[in-house]
Protein backbone atom coordinates (compact mmCIF):
# COMPACT_ATOMS: atom_id res chain seq x y z
CA UNK A 1 0.00 0.00 0.00
CA UNK A 2 0.85 3.67 -1.07
CA UNK A 3 0.78 6.62 1.02
CA UNK A 4 -0.59 10.21 -0.58
CA UNK A 5 0.24 13.65 0.38
CA UNK A 6 -2.78 15.94 -0.52
CA UNK A 7 -1.64 19.73 -0.77
CA UNK A 8 -4.24 22.29 -1.76
CA UNK A 9 -3.94 25.96 -2.52
CA UNK A 10 -3.88 27.38 1.24
CA UNK A 11 -6.95 29.47 0.85
CA UNK A 12 -9.96 29.83 3.31
CA UNK A 13 -12.28 27.95 0.64
CA UNK A 14 -13.71 24.74 0.16
CA UNK A 15 -14.01 24.49 -3.18
CA UNK A 16 -10.18 22.75 -3.69
CA UNK A 17 -11.30 20.52 -0.93
CA UNK A 18 -14.39 19.41 -2.58
CA UNK A 19 -12.31 17.89 -5.35
CA UNK A 20 -9.82 16.26 -3.90
CA UNK A 21 -11.83 14.57 -0.50
CA UNK A 22 -13.44 12.58 -3.15
CA UNK A 23 -10.40 11.15 -4.20
CA UNK A 24 -8.86 10.83 -1.26
CA UNK A 25 -11.86 8.52 0.28
CA UNK A 26 -11.71 6.32 -3.22
CA UNK A 27 -7.99 5.57 -2.17
CA UNK A 28 -8.35 5.12 1.63
CA UNK A 29 -11.35 2.45 0.66
CA UNK A 30 -8.45 0.78 -1.68
CA UNK A 31 -6.38 0.81 1.91
CA UNK A 32 -4.01 3.23 0.81
CA UNK A 33 -2.85 5.73 3.48
CA UNK A 34 -3.84 9.81 3.00
CA UNK A 35 -3.11 13.07 4.56
CA UNK A 36 -3.78 16.51 3.92
CA UNK A 37 -1.91 19.87 4.21
CA UNK A 38 -4.75 22.80 4.17
CA UNK A 39 -4.07 24.76 7.14
CA UNK A 40 -7.19 27.18 6.87
CA UNK A 41 -9.63 27.00 8.84
CA UNK A 42 -12.50 26.23 6.97
CA UNK A 43 -10.86 23.13 4.83
CA UNK A 44 -9.06 21.97 8.54
CA UNK A 45 -13.27 21.74 9.82
CA UNK A 46 -13.60 19.92 6.24
CA UNK A 47 -10.87 17.31 6.55
CA UNK A 48 -11.66 16.54 10.11
CA UNK A 49 -15.44 15.67 9.23
CA UNK A 50 -14.09 13.65 6.86
CA UNK A 51 -11.51 11.58 9.17
CA UNK A 52 -8.32 12.66 7.38
CA UNK A 53 -5.39 13.77 9.28
CA UNK A 54 -4.23 16.97 7.97
CA UNK A 55 -0.30 17.99 8.21
CA UNK A 56 -0.05 21.96 8.85
CA UNK A 57 3.72 23.08 8.07
CA UNK A 58 5.52 24.00 11.38
CA UNK A 59 5.53 27.70 9.85
CA UNK A 60 2.64 28.11 7.92
CA UNK A 61 3.76 32.00 6.29
CA UNK A 62 1.52 32.11 3.70
CA UNK A 63 -1.35 31.84 6.43
CA UNK A 64 0.07 35.46 7.85
CA UNK A 65 -2.71 37.85 8.03
CA UNK A 66 -1.82 40.57 5.13
CA UNK A 67 1.49 39.58 5.80
CA UNK A 68 1.16 42.90 8.13
CA UNK A 69 3.55 43.28 11.78
CA UNK A 70 0.64 42.33 13.73
CA UNK A 71 0.39 39.36 11.69
CA UNK A 72 3.86 38.71 12.70
CA UNK A 73 3.08 39.65 16.56
CA UNK A 74 -0.39 37.24 16.94
CA UNK A 75 1.94 34.23 15.56
CA UNK A 76 4.40 35.33 18.01
CA UNK A 77 2.14 35.12 20.92
CA UNK A 78 1.11 31.12 20.04
CA UNK A 79 3.09 29.17 22.74
CA UNK A 80 3.17 26.40 19.65
CA UNK A 81 5.10 28.55 17.65
CA UNK A 82 7.26 29.69 20.22
CA UNK A 83 8.06 26.21 21.62
CA UNK A 84 9.20 25.01 18.14
CA UNK A 85 11.47 27.71 17.40
CA UNK A 86 13.15 28.68 20.88
CA UNK A 87 12.69 31.77 21.37
CA UNK A 88 10.68 35.00 20.03
CA UNK A 89 14.03 36.46 18.61
CA UNK A 90 14.46 33.42 15.91
CA UNK A 91 11.16 32.85 15.14
CA UNK A 92 10.47 37.03 14.49
CA UNK A 93 13.43 37.01 12.28
CA UNK A 94 12.61 33.65 10.13
CA UNK A 95 8.73 35.35 9.83
CA UNK A 96 10.41 38.95 8.72
CA UNK A 97 12.64 37.83 6.22
CA UNK A 98 10.07 35.95 4.87
CA UNK A 99 7.14 38.33 4.40
CA UNK A 100 6.79 40.09 0.95
CA UNK A 101 8.26 43.34 0.03
CA UNK A 102 6.77 43.69 -3.33
CA UNK A 103 3.16 42.84 -4.51
CA UNK A 104 1.43 43.36 -7.35
CA UNK A 105 -1.40 45.60 -7.38
CA UNK A 106 -5.19 44.21 -5.75
CA UNK A 107 -7.62 43.80 -8.53
CA UNK A 108 -10.26 41.39 -9.90
CA UNK A 109 -8.69 40.96 -13.02
CA UNK A 110 -5.71 38.07 -12.41
CA UNK A 111 -5.01 37.18 -15.69
CA UNK A 112 -2.96 33.74 -15.39
CA UNK A 113 -0.99 31.76 -12.56
CA UNK A 114 1.97 34.24 -12.98
CA UNK A 115 0.04 37.20 -12.03
CA UNK A 116 -2.04 35.35 -8.69
CA UNK A 117 1.56 34.52 -7.80
CA UNK A 118 2.51 38.30 -8.20
CA UNK A 119 -0.28 39.19 -6.31
CA UNK A 120 0.56 36.95 -3.53
CA UNK A 121 4.09 37.84 -2.85
CA UNK A 122 5.92 35.37 -4.52
CA UNK A 123 7.85 37.88 -6.21
CA UNK A 124 9.70 38.03 -2.82
CA UNK A 125 12.18 34.83 -2.49
CA UNK A 126 13.06 34.65 0.86
CA UNK A 127 8.94 34.09 1.04
CA UNK A 128 8.87 31.68 -1.76
CA UNK A 129 12.10 30.12 -0.23
CA UNK A 130 10.29 30.03 3.20
CA UNK A 131 6.93 28.41 2.12
CA UNK A 132 8.88 25.55 -0.20
CA UNK A 133 11.07 24.65 3.06
CA UNK A 134 8.12 24.59 4.98
CA UNK A 135 6.73 22.12 2.80
CA UNK A 136 9.95 20.17 2.43
CA UNK A 137 10.63 19.30 5.77
CA UNK A 138 6.00 18.30 5.92
CA UNK A 139 6.69 15.93 3.16
CA UNK A 140 10.27 14.32 4.49
CA UNK A 141 8.31 14.00 7.59
CA UNK A 142 5.28 12.46 6.43
CA UNK A 143 7.54 10.39 3.76
CA UNK A 144 4.74 10.11 0.97
CA UNK A 145 4.97 8.05 -1.87
CA UNK A 146 3.16 10.81 -4.36
CA UNK A 147 2.23 14.07 -3.89
CA UNK A 148 -1.29 14.90 -5.12
CA UNK A 149 -2.01 18.64 -5.54
CA UNK A 150 -4.51 20.82 -6.57
CA UNK A 151 -2.99 24.03 -7.10
CA UNK A 152 -0.11 25.09 -4.33
CA UNK A 153 2.43 26.19 -6.32
CA UNK A 154 4.95 25.85 -3.04
CA UNK A 155 4.33 22.00 -2.83
CA UNK A 156 4.92 21.57 -6.09
CA UNK A 157 7.95 22.98 -6.03
CA UNK A 158 8.86 21.47 -2.96
CA UNK A 159 8.12 18.04 -4.46
CA UNK A 160 10.05 18.40 -7.52
CA UNK A 161 12.86 19.32 -5.34
CA UNK A 162 12.58 16.31 -3.37
CA UNK A 163 12.13 14.35 -6.10
CA UNK A 164 8.91 13.08 -5.38
CA UNK A 165 6.27 11.67 -7.35
CA UNK A 166 3.81 14.37 -8.30
CA UNK A 167 0.35 14.00 -9.83
CA UNK A 168 -1.56 16.95 -10.23
CA UNK A 169 -5.11 17.51 -10.59
CA UNK A 170 -5.97 20.95 -12.17
CA UNK A 171 -8.92 22.96 -13.97
CA UNK A 172 -8.17 23.66 -18.13
CA UNK A 173 -7.53 27.13 -17.35
CA UNK A 174 -4.22 26.10 -15.17
CA UNK A 175 -2.59 23.91 -18.05
CA UNK A 176 0.01 25.96 -19.49
CA UNK A 177 -1.18 24.98 -23.22
CA UNK A 178 -4.11 27.91 -22.34
CA UNK A 179 -4.39 31.28 -22.28
CA UNK A 180 -5.04 31.07 -18.33
CA UNK A 181 -7.77 32.50 -16.45
CA UNK A 182 -8.87 35.28 -18.98
CA UNK A 183 -8.67 33.84 -22.30
CA UNK A 184 -11.37 36.00 -23.62
CA UNK A 185 -9.67 38.86 -24.48
CA UNK A 186 -5.59 39.80 -24.81
CA UNK A 187 -3.60 40.73 -21.67
CA UNK A 188 -2.17 44.40 -20.84
CA UNK A 189 1.12 44.61 -21.41
CA UNK A 190 4.24 44.65 -18.35
CA UNK A 191 1.79 42.82 -16.23
CA UNK A 192 4.16 41.73 -12.58
CA UNK A 193 5.55 38.32 -12.86
CA UNK A 194 6.72 36.28 -10.30
CA UNK A 195 8.77 34.04 -13.10
CA UNK A 196 12.29 35.40 -12.51
CA UNK A 197 12.21 34.93 -8.93
CA UNK A 198 10.57 30.81 -9.17
CA UNK A 199 13.23 30.30 -11.71
CA UNK A 200 16.00 31.84 -9.63
CA UNK A 201 14.66 29.71 -6.60
CA UNK A 202 14.68 26.12 -8.83
CA UNK A 203 17.60 26.60 -10.66
CA UNK A 204 19.61 27.21 -8.47
CA UNK A 205 18.38 23.87 -6.80
CA UNK A 206 19.33 22.14 -9.85
CA UNK A 207 16.07 22.51 -11.33
CA UNK A 208 15.05 23.85 -15.14
CA UNK A 209 13.63 27.06 -15.38
CA UNK A 210 10.18 27.61 -16.65
CA UNK A 211 8.87 29.62 -19.50
CA UNK A 212 4.94 29.63 -17.51
CA UNK A 213 4.08 29.50 -14.22
CA UNK A 214 1.30 27.21 -15.49
CA UNK A 215 4.01 24.56 -15.80
CA UNK A 216 4.30 23.60 -12.52
CA UNK A 217 0.51 22.62 -12.55
CA UNK A 218 1.75 19.90 -15.03
CA UNK A 219 2.88 17.10 -12.76
CA UNK A 220 4.72 13.18 -13.20
CA UNK A 221 0.86 12.78 -14.10
CA UNK A 222 -1.83 15.51 -14.86
CA UNK A 223 -5.28 14.75 -14.72
CA UNK A 224 -8.10 17.57 -15.49
CA UNK A 225 -11.25 18.03 -13.89
CA UNK A 226 -14.77 18.40 -15.86
CA UNK A 227 -14.91 17.32 -19.63
CA UNK A 228 -13.31 18.50 -23.39
CA UNK A 229 -16.95 20.23 -23.77
CA UNK A 230 -16.62 21.66 -20.11
CA UNK A 231 -13.26 22.38 -19.59
CA UNK A 232 -11.52 22.71 -22.98
CA UNK A 233 -7.76 22.44 -23.63
CA UNK A 234 -5.72 23.49 -26.51
CA UNK A 235 -3.30 20.36 -26.43
CA UNK A 236 -3.89 17.85 -23.96
CA UNK A 237 -1.23 15.57 -24.40
CA UNK A 238 -0.35 13.54 -21.74
CA UNK A 239 -3.62 15.05 -19.55
CA UNK A 240 -6.30 12.87 -18.81
CA UNK A 241 -9.33 13.68 -18.31
CA UNK A 242 -11.62 12.52 -14.98
CA UNK A 243 -14.84 14.48 -15.24
CA UNK A 244 -16.30 15.58 -12.32
CA UNK A 245 -14.81 15.54 -8.70
CA UNK A 246 -17.27 16.33 -5.99
CA UNK A 247 -17.64 15.68 -2.71
CA UNK A 248 -20.31 14.48 -0.28
CA UNK A 249 -20.14 11.92 2.77
CA UNK A 250 -22.38 8.92 1.94
CA UNK A 251 -24.34 9.44 5.38
CA UNK A 252 -25.02 12.72 4.72
CA UNK A 253 -28.50 13.77 4.96
CA UNK A 254 -30.40 17.39 4.78
CA UNK A 255 -31.51 18.86 8.19
CA UNK A 256 -35.18 17.73 8.90
CA UNK A 257 -36.93 21.37 8.48
CA UNK A 258 -36.29 21.92 4.54
CA UNK A 259 -39.25 19.04 4.82
CA UNK A 260 -41.15 21.50 5.79
CA UNK A 261 -40.41 23.66 2.23
CA UNK A 262 -43.58 24.63 0.35
CA UNK A 263 -43.19 22.57 -2.89
CA UNK A 264 -45.52 24.79 -5.00
CA UNK A 265 -43.02 27.69 -4.72
CA UNK A 266 -39.55 27.16 -6.62
CA UNK A 267 -36.35 27.11 -4.12
CA UNK A 268 -33.57 28.81 -4.87
CA UNK A 269 -30.26 27.76 -3.23
CA UNK A 270 -27.46 31.12 -2.59
CA UNK A 271 -23.56 29.64 -2.14
CA UNK A 272 -21.99 32.61 -1.38
CA UNK A 273 -18.48 30.60 -0.24
CA UNK A 274 -16.57 32.91 2.29
CA UNK A 275 -18.57 36.10 2.18
CA UNK A 276 -15.69 38.24 3.53
CA UNK A 277 -11.79 37.08 3.74
CA UNK A 278 -10.72 40.30 5.90
CA UNK A 279 -12.51 42.72 8.46
CA UNK A 280 -11.56 45.18 5.45
CA UNK A 281 -12.56 44.00 1.63
CA UNK A 282 -10.94 42.31 -0.64
CA UNK A 283 -11.09 41.87 -4.42
CA UNK A 284 -11.72 38.00 -3.68
CA UNK A 285 -14.84 39.08 -1.38
CA UNK A 286 -18.59 37.24 -2.18
CA UNK A 287 -20.63 39.18 0.01
CA UNK A 288 -21.55 40.76 -3.22
CA UNK A 289 -23.80 37.40 -3.92
CA UNK A 290 -25.58 38.34 -0.34
CA UNK A 291 -26.48 41.67 -1.22
CA UNK A 292 -28.06 41.08 -4.77
CA UNK A 293 -30.21 38.29 -3.66
CA UNK A 294 -31.19 39.48 -0.14
CA UNK A 295 -32.33 42.77 -2.35
CA UNK A 296 -34.13 41.03 -4.91
CA UNK A 297 -35.34 37.66 -3.71
CA UNK A 298 -36.71 39.00 -0.67
CA UNK A 299 -39.54 40.31 -2.46
CA UNK A 300 -40.05 36.74 -4.63
CA UNK A 301 -42.73 34.10 -4.23
CA UNK A 302 -39.84 31.67 -3.51
CA UNK A 303 -37.87 29.84 -0.91
CA UNK A 304 -34.30 30.55 -0.64
CA UNK A 305 -31.67 28.63 1.28
CA UNK A 306 -28.65 30.16 2.17
CA UNK A 307 -25.02 28.94 2.97
CA UNK A 308 -21.45 30.04 3.48
CA UNK A 309 -19.32 27.00 3.44
CA UNK A 310 -18.64 26.71 7.30
CA UNK A 311 -18.20 30.65 7.16
CA UNK A 312 -19.81 33.42 9.65
CA UNK A 313 -22.63 35.92 7.91
CA UNK A 314 -21.38 39.16 7.90
CA UNK A 315 -23.74 41.16 10.51
CA UNK A 316 -25.08 43.49 8.08
CA UNK A 317 -26.79 40.66 6.61
CA UNK A 318 -28.26 39.06 9.45
CA UNK A 319 -31.49 40.17 9.15
CA UNK A 320 -32.81 38.35 6.47
CA UNK A 321 -35.90 38.08 4.23
CA UNK A 322 -38.39 36.09 5.68
CA UNK A 323 -38.25 33.51 2.76
CA UNK A 324 -34.81 32.95 3.38
CA UNK A 325 -33.24 29.93 5.55
CA UNK A 326 -29.03 30.36 6.53
CA UNK A 327 -27.19 27.40 7.41
CA UNK A 328 -23.60 27.92 7.36
CA UNK A 329 -23.47 24.23 5.78
CA UNK A 330 -25.62 21.97 3.73
CA UNK A 331 -24.37 18.73 1.34
CA UNK A 332 -23.77 20.28 -1.94
CA UNK A 333 -25.36 17.70 -4.17
CA UNK A 334 -28.36 16.97 -1.89
CA UNK A 335 -28.90 20.64 -1.73
CA UNK A 336 -28.84 21.44 -5.59
CA UNK A 337 -30.53 18.55 -6.76
CA UNK A 338 -33.66 19.75 -4.97
CA UNK A 339 -33.12 22.92 -5.88
CA UNK A 340 -34.37 24.56 -9.13
CA UNK A 341 -32.34 26.70 -9.15
CA UNK A 342 -28.33 27.37 -7.76
CA UNK A 343 -27.31 31.29 -7.49
CA UNK A 344 -23.26 31.41 -6.33
CA UNK A 345 -20.26 33.12 -6.91
CA UNK A 346 -18.43 31.30 -9.96
CA UNK A 347 -16.09 28.93 -7.98
CA UNK A 348 -15.15 25.75 -10.28
CA UNK A 349 -16.45 23.00 -8.21
CA UNK A 350 -20.10 24.95 -7.56
CA UNK A 351 -20.58 25.12 -11.11
CA UNK A 352 -19.59 21.32 -11.26
CA UNK A 353 -22.23 20.40 -8.68
CA UNK A 354 -24.77 22.55 -10.69
CA UNK A 355 -23.78 20.47 -13.99
CA UNK A 356 -23.60 17.22 -12.08
CA UNK A 357 -27.14 17.28 -10.70
CA UNK A 358 -29.11 19.48 -14.02
CA UNK A 359 -29.81 22.65 -11.77
CA UNK A 360 -29.51 25.84 -13.73
CA UNK A 361 -27.21 28.36 -12.31
CA UNK A 362 -26.84 32.16 -12.18
CA UNK A 363 -23.72 33.02 -11.47
CA UNK A 364 -22.37 36.32 -9.69
CA UNK A 365 -18.34 35.58 -10.12
CA UNK A 366 -16.56 37.63 -7.75
CA UNK A 367 -13.13 37.74 -9.64
CA UNK A 368 -11.69 36.20 -13.28
CA UNK A 369 -10.83 32.16 -12.70
CA UNK A 370 -14.83 32.63 -11.67
CA UNK A 371 -15.64 34.47 -14.52
CA UNK A 372 -14.34 32.29 -16.77
CA UNK A 373 -16.01 29.48 -14.96
CA UNK A 374 -19.16 31.62 -15.45
CA UNK A 375 -18.83 32.14 -19.42
CA UNK A 376 -18.29 28.41 -19.26
CA UNK A 377 -21.64 27.49 -18.10
CA UNK A 378 -22.80 30.28 -20.07
CA UNK A 379 -21.86 29.13 -23.21
CA UNK A 380 -23.06 25.15 -22.29
CA UNK A 381 -26.75 27.34 -21.97
CA UNK A 382 -26.84 26.19 -19.06
CA UNK A 383 -27.07 29.45 -16.84
CA UNK A 384 -26.57 32.84 -17.46
CA UNK A 385 -24.21 35.60 -15.18
CA UNK A 386 -23.95 38.53 -14.10
CA UNK A 387 -20.46 40.92 -13.45
CA UNK A 388 -19.87 43.07 -10.29
CA UNK A 389 -18.53 46.18 -11.05
CA UNK A 390 -15.33 46.56 -8.35
CA UNK A 391 -14.36 49.88 -6.77
CA UNK A 392 -11.23 51.41 -5.45
CA UNK A 393 -11.96 50.50 -2.22
CA UNK A 394 -12.32 46.73 -3.59
CA UNK A 395 -16.06 47.30 -3.02
CA UNK A 396 -18.09 45.55 -5.50
CA UNK A 397 -21.51 46.87 -7.05
CA UNK A 398 -23.89 45.26 -9.27
CA UNK A 399 -26.80 45.86 -11.26
CA UNK A 400 -30.05 44.37 -9.80
CA UNK A 401 -32.00 44.78 -12.30
CA UNK A 402 -29.83 43.20 -14.42
CA UNK A 403 -29.81 40.32 -11.52
CA UNK A 404 -33.76 39.81 -11.02
CA UNK A 405 -34.00 39.58 -14.99
CA UNK A 406 -31.54 37.12 -15.44
CA UNK A 407 -32.93 34.92 -12.49
CA UNK A 408 -36.41 35.12 -13.77
CA UNK A 409 -35.54 34.66 -17.45
CA UNK A 410 -33.47 31.23 -16.65
CA UNK A 411 -36.18 29.76 -14.02
CA UNK A 412 -38.67 30.58 -16.82
CA UNK A 413 -37.05 29.07 -19.61
CA UNK A 414 -36.73 25.35 -19.74
CA UNK A 415 -33.87 25.26 -22.54
CA UNK A 416 -31.55 26.11 -19.13
CA UNK A 417 -32.28 23.05 -17.55
CA UNK A 418 -32.64 20.43 -20.74
CA UNK A 419 -28.94 22.00 -21.27
CA UNK A 420 -28.38 21.48 -17.64
CA UNK A 421 -29.48 17.89 -17.97
CA UNK A 422 -27.48 17.14 -21.21
CA UNK A 423 -24.40 17.96 -19.61
CA UNK A 424 -25.07 15.91 -16.36
CA UNK A 425 -25.36 13.01 -18.06
CA UNK A 426 -22.27 13.92 -20.21
CA UNK A 427 -20.07 14.58 -16.67
CA UNK A 428 -21.51 10.82 -15.30
CA UNK A 429 -19.61 9.28 -18.23
CA UNK A 430 -16.34 9.90 -17.28
CA UNK A 431 -15.99 7.89 -14.08
CA UNK A 432 -15.00 10.79 -11.29
CA UNK A 433 -13.43 9.92 -8.40
CA UNK A 434 -13.43 6.28 -8.65
CA UNK A 435 -11.42 6.82 -12.03
CA UNK A 436 -9.15 9.21 -10.72
CA UNK A 437 -8.32 7.07 -7.89
CA UNK A 438 -7.71 4.23 -10.31
CA UNK A 439 -5.38 6.18 -12.34
CA UNK A 440 -3.23 7.43 -9.52
CA UNK A 441 -2.86 3.84 -7.99
CA UNK A 442 -1.78 2.27 -11.43
CA UNK A 443 0.25 5.29 -11.66
CA UNK A 444 1.87 4.70 -7.93
CA UNK A 445 2.32 1.30 -7.78
CA UNK A 446 3.31 0.80 -11.25
CA UNK A 447 4.35 3.79 -12.87
CA UNK A 448 1.45 3.74 -15.83
CA UNK A 449 -0.92 6.45 -16.79
CA UNK A 450 -3.34 4.63 -18.21
CA UNK A 451 -6.16 1.78 -16.65
CA UNK A 452 -6.31 -0.99 -18.11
Amino acid sequence: MKKFLFTTLPSNDLGLLTRSLPIAQELSKAGHTIAFSSPAKAPEKLIKDAGYENLVPKHPLYQIDKYSFWGVINHLKSQKYRDEYGNRLKFLYKLMRAIPRKFAPSTAEIWNMDHAAAIAGMMNSNFVQANCEAYEQLMLGFKPDCIVDFWNPFACISARLLQIPLITVIQADGHPHNKGLIWWKDPPKNLPTALPTINRIITGRGLKAIAKMEELNIGDLTLIVGTPETDPVQDNTNCIYIGPILWEKSDTVLPEWIQDIDPNKPVIWIYSGNPRYRKKGTVLDSDIILYASINTLGEEDVTVLLTTGHHELPKEFLSLPDNFHFSKYLPGLRTAAMCDLMIHHGGYGSCQTGLFTGTPQVIIPTFSERESNARRIASLGAGEFVLPKTTGDNKKEIDLTEFRTKVKLVLSTSAYLKNAQIYSNKLKTYGGPGKAAEIIENFAINKNYRTA
